[in-house]
């Protein structure tokens, strides 16, 4: 939708509905990706592998075994929408030399994975149940201490998935936004689409194509059925999902999340090492409690 001048698309939305409802479609299909390190030149022992996703895709990860010959804490981490796997490397290093065992997949249509129709946060939460169901059967995961690590759609994605699921020990999210109806409203708003009638129909339009109500997937919804601990970290000056979302999710969660706003906007953090210790200490603490 980004690449329609607001008079093309007031246009194709007026004269020629599918023009729109294509441009709403292309919206849902993200640019790919490919900039970003390599596990091995962060000294990681990582092997590429295949797993079968959402709809019989093919799923590209990285799967780091932890050092040890003992079943050890594992984690899956997730990038954001338009990421792949290597975003999250700065992540996996430390967390690998701390003894976790780790998966980095690429959701749908994201880095190396096979493209689908479209990609949307169910099909991220699709995608990570996969991944995570993958990671439990490894014999060096600990499956009573598994954790998930979700970035922006990530992070939606794992509050969503642990929502369904009593296999999670621990939830990270990172950037995560309360609703996805706030976010598009967000991204319309700042293309100058009036709300009404088109930012309206463009929702519904959506809500109808990936088959799910927003109410129904939104954070500030799943986030009150997970059970497990959860931190939710967030750069103060994120200008893409601004800090009161996370302050709303910590609020929702009913005092079971901890929340840390750090320097830093949606992709980055002043200081990276504070948000990883963190991030380090808090899965610490959860899994020894399995």
């Amino acid at each position: 939708m980004d690449a329609l001048p607001l008079l093309a698309l007031l246009t194709a939305a007026a004269l020629a509905p599918p023009l729109f409802h294509a441009a709403l479609r292309r919206s849902l299909t993200p640019r790919r990706r490919h900039d970003g390190g390599e596990p091995q030149a962060l000294g990681l022992p990582a092997e590429a592998i295949s797993l079968t996703g959402g709809n019989g895709k093919r799923l590209f990860a990285w799967h780091i075994p932890a050092a040890g010959m003992a079943p050890a804490p594992c984690a899956v981490l997730l990038h954001g929408w338009g990421g792949h796997a290597g975003d999250l490397l700065p992540l996996a290093a430390p967390l690998h030399a701390a003894g976790y065992a780790l998966l980095l997949p690429d959701a749908r249509s994201h880095g190396r994975s096979e493209a689908d129709s479209f990609a949307s946060l169910p099909r991220f939460a699709e995608d990570l149940d996969c991944a995570i169901d993958w990671l439990r059967r490894q014999p060096g995961c600990d499956p009573a201490r598994l954790a998930v690590v979700g970035h922006s759609v990530g992070a939606a994605a794992a509050l969503l998935a642990a929502s369904r699921r009593d296999d999670v020990a621990a939830v990270v999210s990172i950037a995560a936004f309360a609703h996805p109806a706030s976010l598009m409203r967000r991204f319309l708003a700042a293309r100058h689409v009036p709300f009404v009638p088109l930012g309206w129909y463009a929702l519904r339009y959506i809500e109808r194509t990936i088959g799910q109500r927003f109410d129904a997937i939104a954070p500030e919804n799943t986030i009150r059925r997970v059970r497990c601990p959860l931190l939710l970290i967030h750069g103060r000056d994120d200008r893409t999902v601004p800090a009161d979302e996370a302050r709303h999710l910590a609020q929702r969660a009913g005092g079971r999340a901890q929340l840390l706003l750090l320097a830093g906007d949606h992709e980055a953090f002043a200081e990276p090492a504070a948000g990883i210790d963190a991030v380090r200490d808090f899965l610490a603490a959860a899994l020894a409690r399995r």
